[in-house]
């Protein structure tokens, strides 16, 4: 009888992360670069005397870990290895903004002497573009608003910049009770208090807004209760020409951390190391299952 051929492993195919207590998927990892998984074991020599040889050699501890390399962004990785889901939702026809907040001081956001309030102006939809802006208090009853990035300037109506402050209005917005007015080229209009308005100059406010879109996410990373679940891990290499298929199943896994790459002209590209752990219920750190062409 001749000798079998060479079982093999090519490629990578996918990684579908799962809760471990109810088997559920998170979803899965298609555009890998590489899923690596490193059993690296190592040797607990017996030295003395004047011997350059050891006289016992035993097998000490096992690390077992996955080494992922991924270029896509899910929803589960910053849950998994950022400790946060995040919070996605559904198409925004009309885009969105956020609330006004006070940056410095307290006169610029006010029910009654400041601005009561930020909102989509209407019928403005198409002008609404994704940024953040602060709005600064340029005298007791006009501001002046700046923007971030120019990078959705061009949806809708232009805007531009008016220095290199990222000033966007090139007038001063007149603060009247009670009353909307809009920041040009923005799709967004500032609504004044109910009374006298009265800020103080140099005072701030913040806020964002997003355009019109199919769907959106939004996560804060780093509070304080934010944990790091346990997660099981299915691992497939690709699918071979003689249509042989391999799986590896890693029972129990964390890892903490996203490196997001950001380059010049480049994908963004993100390693993650996680530690694979014992599970006693399955009585083992993972599993592997094959199936050989017919």
């Amino acid at each position: 009888m001749a000798l079998s051929n060479p079982r093999s492993f090519f490629g990578v195919h996918s990684v579908t992360p799962y809760n471990t207590s109810t088997k559920e998927y998170y979803g899965t990892l298609k555009v890998l670069g590489s899923s690596s998984l490193n059993f690296s074991g190592e040797l607990v020599a017996l030295n003395g005397g004047s011997s350059k040889f050891p006289y016992h050699v035993e097998d000490g501890l096992i690390t077992a870990e996955i080494a992922l390399t991924f270029r896509e962004y899910p929803d589960f990785v910053f849950e998994l290895f950022l400790g946060k889901a995040v919070t996605a939702t559904s198409a925004q026809t009309s885009g969105s903004v956020t609330a006004l907040a006070n940056g410095k001081g307290t006169s610029v956001l006010q029910a009654t002497t400041g601005i009561a309030s930020v909102g989509l102006k209407s019928g403005s939809s198409a002008d609404v573009k994704f940024a953040q802006y602060v709005v600064k208090a340029a005298s007791t009853t006009t501001v002046d608003v700046y923007a971030a990035t120019d990078i959705d300037f061009a949806r809708g109506t232009d805007a531009t910049y008016q220095n290199d402050l990222l000033k966007i209005t090139a007038t001063a917005l007149t603060i009247t009770a009670s009353t909307a007015i809009e920041i040009p080229g923005t799709g967004l209009e500032l609504t004044g208090g109910s009374g006298t308005i009265g800020m103080t100059a140099g005072d701030t406010a913040y806020f964002s807004s997003k355009p019109i879109n199919s769907a959106s996410v939004d996560v804060v990373i780093g509070g304080g209760s934010d944990s790091f679940p346990e997660f099981g891990a299915i691992v497939l290499a690709k699918q071979r020409g003689n249509g042989q298929m391999s799986e590896f199943d890693l029972y129990r896994c964390k890892a903490v951390g996203l490196p997001i790459g950001l380059e010049e002209n480049a994908w963004s590209e993100a390693s993650v190391t996680a530690q694979s752990f014992f599970d006693s219920t399955r009585n083992g750190v993972f599993s592997m299952r094959l199936a050989d062409a017919v």
